[in-house]
């Protein structure tokens, strides 16, 4: 039988592996899903609660946190769009211009990594025998 136990030590697992990947990475796509991740963790322990407490105020949190999590999908997006079209780059060290008047810059100690060259699409041999375009009859 599935306890209450089960299922805030499911809801804590989503929680540590979230706060574990928004701490140790550095692109900003991934410490929005680790941000995701640690809601869900909250929305499961929530929902267990409501279900073994017998009322509705767990699951009308749960919806408020769902609700929330999907107006923040939109506006990170938007933010990650701005970030790359300017910096090329989803690097959350090169958002430092963006931070408050008269807060201190913080140091980062590992460089960001140079962009990558973008090579040349390769060029594929024909195949076949190109069609003869001079006998073609021209439609106006």
């Amino acid at each position: 039988m599935i306890t209450l136990q089960h299922y805030l030590a499911i809801g804590l697992i989503l929680f540590v592996l979230g706060m574990i990947g928004f701490l140790t990475r550095r692109n900003v796509i991934l410490m929005f899903l680790s941000a995701e991740l640690m809601l869900q963790g909250v929305v499961i322990n929530l929902l267990a609660f409501s279900r073994f407490h017998g009322n509705m105020h767990g699951q009308v949190f749960g919806m408020m946190i769902i609700a929330v999590a999907a107006c923040e999908a939109g506006i990170a997006m938007a933010l990650f769009l701005v970030l790359y079209r300017q910096k090329r780059s989803l690097d959350i060290s090169l958002w430092q211009n963006y931070r408050e008047d008269g807060l201190p810059e913080s140091i980062d100690t590992e460089p960001v990594a140079p962009p990558e060259v973008e090579e040349p699409m390769p060029k594929l041999p024909v195949a076949g025998r190109e069609p003869d375009r001079t006998k073609e009859k021209i439609n106006v």
